[in-house]
């Protein structure tokens, strides 16, 4: 069963985003953020740039997230809603946002586990906000019959 559905943010959104994200990496000192939906698409990247192809790792954090949801319903929880993976020298903590997108911190021995799990936490409320506030309806939504609207008016004059 899939929990994407169709979203879209504005510019404001985004801007909230990056801010969100960039405070998060200065106040845990972490290299990088990369903020995926379950799909597997990349939303964005905030901090240093991977070295490696984002949209094949996007692909593969999703999965990843998805069948560690699937191990958690056979030992009896909903989900797991953060992951950790640690190796030698770099490691990534994977976090639920608004149960849509997938935040993926990369951080290495500049940080501790500890302080990334401790900020972790506000930044993805502060995310869950962004991503679960009511949406405004966009002009884009109900532009046709706006329009229409207008022309009617302008018909209307020409003719009285």
């Amino acid at each position: 069963m899939s929990r994407a559905s169709h979203w879209s943010f504005t510019q404001d959104d985004a801007d909230n985003i990056s801010r969100i994200l960039m405070n998060f990496l200065q106040e845990t000192n972490s290299r990088s953020a990369l903020l995926v939906d379950r799909s597997g698409q990349l939303v964005t990247t905030v901090g240093e740039q991977p070295q490696f192809d984002a949209t094949a790792f996007a692909t593969l954090a999703a999965a990843d997230f998805s069948a560690n949801d699937q191990l958690a319903k056979l030992i009896g929880e909903t989900d797991f809603t953060t992951l950790f993976h640690q190796g030698e020298r770099d490691s990534m903590y994977v976090a639920d946002v608004a149960r849509r997108l997938i935040l993926v911190v990369l951080f290495d021995q500049r940080t501790t586990l500890g302080l990334v799990r401790l900020r972790l936490k506000a930044a993805v409320n502060d995310l869950n906000a962004v991503f679960t506030r009511p949406q405004e309806p966009q002009p884009a939504d109900f532009g046709a019959s706006h329009l229409l609207a207008g022309a009617e008016d302008d018909i209307d004059r020409l003719f009285s």
